[in-house]
């Protein structure tokens, strides 16, 4: 890296970058070609790539992975795209095996590891017999732009199935390499500062990358010139681990975007929603009510036609929505309809040439807004429809009692149980035991053993497996466990009162405070945060503490799981150009980096854009996680172990 490094962070460019990067790799396969392809890279790849833009460079048709390459259609030359794990590079070996040994054509083999080449994997192609058969490459995308303020890596379940249930090191491995991207190609973190034990692993990964950087024999060369330790854009990174904070993922989110999230499904930014929400006519605004219940997870039903939506900034009415609680959509909604007639009725004032050529050049807009109108109306009313159901209000009251009053349990656990007995589903019961949990320092051995009995006379003795999944990964456990972290570890009731967990009277319309995204709920996850960069958010006590960093805060993060670190980069003096440079440094607004390891919810992701607006003078915020996840997520992680005791899907 040469020349003065850039001020500010561009998703656009970040795209730009991992677009080339993918058809510079393509483009070394002359010829048309077979793209195969492995399920979880779809979505990242189409956030880059339309498939128009791989037909211009030779990419005849795309196969999944689980069907492989199909005989008669299949080009001569045949691209695997693949995660780097033993299974895909399994079923990759295999199927090249098999075409070896049954077709006449002489294929030419080529395997794209995502995000980068291993031992471990060639030797299954060695084993296999075919390691001569291929070429081998490594595609690193990196982070993916979902937002201009929102960047993933987009790992399958947010890499937190392979780093708490498998022990693996690769979301770890996976999140520093694109950390250090970033690094590269902007400047170094001054400061790196977190919470969790593997939070702490990759900032040591980070700061080893770099220092290695450093020791390398072309340590004057442009390809390590950012080790010196310049930046201009970066304040600091803050990482949040997932498992610091299990309590805010289990919640029902209540926010607009959190709760398509929760009844439909947002995957690759994208949601399955019946098709009449396109086609109703005249639709009815919700009520100016409070917020909803708890939502329903059960599957849209297969006889009824769905068609995928597109959710995402572009959609200004979407966009001034999505972080709204729900309970003030219809308020926003009808405002918005009020200010699209009166533009429409501009028509009526257009009395020359001039002026109707203009609201002509507008009406194409208007037709957009009005098409936007129609499906966020129509998507309000079918959230509404979903979530006004006694059972799941009934759920929603045992969740925020759970984490607002610490009151005795045994009450929420009689509601708990009818819930299993009128069938509810299986999901929702579990969030509900592993928030109790979490927030009482486990349940106590007949609780336990009761719950455990009416789930398997209810779901089936399948889920025997599911339940010591939960137990593993530190999410239902007995009260006093010695194999749980989080029993002896997780002082919810103590955090409740010192990081402001609880915010009466939270003001819904015009929000002071995030914990508006949980009418009343702080996400410890997100006060965690605001203690390194917004202290005066967690109240007087704290505020007066001064300083930055986690300075008078040792008391309060010996309660949660994890270990603690505030690491400094300090820069290479000699590698500073002129002081002239550094002054004007100063003088840009940096961006403070808040990554969140093992996975993100739309809930928290809308509480950091309303720091960011409280901080807008100040600074920038970054988001970056490895993939957004919520507690149907994280229950299906358990929920997804066969008998034999290896998951449906690797990582």
């Amino acid at each position: 890296m040469s020349g003065i490094l850039p001020t500010t962070i561009n998703p656009k460019s970040l795209k730009a970058d991992a677009l080339a990067s993918f058809l510079t790799l393509l483009e070394s396969v002359r010829g048309k070609k077979s793209l195969i392809l492995d399920r979880t890279l779809s979505a990242p790849l189409s956030h880059i790539a339309r498939f128009s833009v791989l037909q211009e460079h030779g990419v005849d048709n795309i196969f999944w992975l689980d069907d492989g390459p199909q005989r008669d259609t299949a080009q001569r030359n045949i691209i695997y795209l693949i995660r780097g794990d033993i299974k895909n590079a399994q079923a990759a070996s295999a199927q090249i095996k098999k075409l070896l040994q049954t077709s006449e054509v002489e294929f030419d083999f080529n395997v794209f590891l995502y995000p980068r080449k291993m031992l471990s994997i060639e030797k299954v192609f060695e084993e296999e017999g075919v390691l001569g058969d291929v070429t081998i490459s490594e595609w690193n995308l990196g982070f993916i732009p979902l937002e201009e303020d929102l960047l993933s890596i987009e790992l399958p379940e947010a890499g937190y199935k392979g780093m708490y249930l498998h022990g693996l090191p690769t979301t770890v491995n996976f999140s520093a390499i694109a950390l250090n991207a970033l690094q590269k190609q902007y400047g170094i973190y001054p400061r790196i500062i977190g919470k969790g034990a593997q939070a702490k692993k990759l900032c040591d990964q980070l700061i080893r990358m770099r220092a290695e950087a450093q020791s390398s024999s072309s340590a004057d060369s442009a390809a390590t010139e950012w080790a010196k330790g310049e930046t201009s854009a970066f304040d600091q990174l803050v990482v949040i681990e997932r498992q610091t904070d299990m309590v805010t993922p289990l919640m029902t989110q209540l926010t607009y975007e959190g709760l398509i999230d929760e009844v439909f499904g947002i995957k690759n930014s994208q949601a399955e929603v019946p098709s009449t929400l396109f086609t109703a006519s005249n639709p009815k605004l919700p009520a100016n009510g409070g917020a909803p219940s708890i939502v329903s997870t059960t599957p849209i039903n297969e006889q009824r036609k769905t068609r995928k939506v597109v959710l995402d900034g572009h959609d200004t009415l979407y966009a001034s929505l999505r972080d709204l609680n729900f309970a003030v959509v219809g308020t926003t909604l009808n405002k918005f309809a009020r200010k699209l007639n009166e533009d429409y009725e501009e028509r009526h004032q257009a009395k020359t040439v001039s002026q109707i050529k203009d609201f002509v050049s507008k009406l194409g807009g208007l037709q957009a807004e009005h098409q936007s109108l129609r499906l966020h109306t129509n998507l309000a009313e079918e959230i509404m429809n979903r979530t006004q159901t006694e059972f799941f209000n009934r759920a929603l009251e045992v969740q925020q009692n759970m984490v607002a009053s610490g009151l005795d349990t045994s009450t929420l656990n009689q509601t708990i149980e009818e819930l299993i007995v009128r069938g509810v589903s299986l999901d929702i019961v579990l969030r509900l035991l592993a928030i109790e949990c979490l927030t009482s320092g486990g349940m106590k051995e007949k609780e336990l053993a009761n719950f455990k009995r009416l789930i398997f006379l209810q779901y089936g003795y399948e889920h025997i497996l599911t339940l010591n999944a939960l137990t593993k990964l530190d999410l239902i456990f007995q009260r006093g466990s010695k194999t749980s972290a989080n029993a002896t570890t997780l002082q919810f009731s103590s955090l409740r009162k010192n990081m402001r967990l609880i915010v009466d009277d939270v003001n819904e319309q015009a929000p002071d405070d995030v914990a508006y995204v949980y009418s009343g709920y702080a996400p410890l996850s997100i006060r965690l945060v605001q203690y390194v960069i917004q202290k005066r958010a967690l109240g007087t006590k704290i505020s007066t503490l001064g300083g930055s960093g986690w300075r008078g805060a040792e008391d309060i993060l010996r309660g949660i799981p994890g270990d603690v670190f505030d690491q400094v980069q300090k820069p290479d003096e000699k590698s500073i150009k002129t002081k002239v440079l550094q002054a004007a440094r100063k003088e840009v607004k940096r961006t403070v980096a808040v990554f969140f390891l093992g996975g993100i919810t739309f809930t928290e992701i809308a509480a950091l854009r309303f720091i960011a607006r409280q901080e807008s003078e100040r600074r920038k915020i970054l988001i970056l996680t490895t993939g957004i996840i919520d507690g149907r997520d994280i229950m299906k992680t358990a929920m997804d172990i066969t008998p034999s005791g290896v998951s449906v899907s690797a990582e």
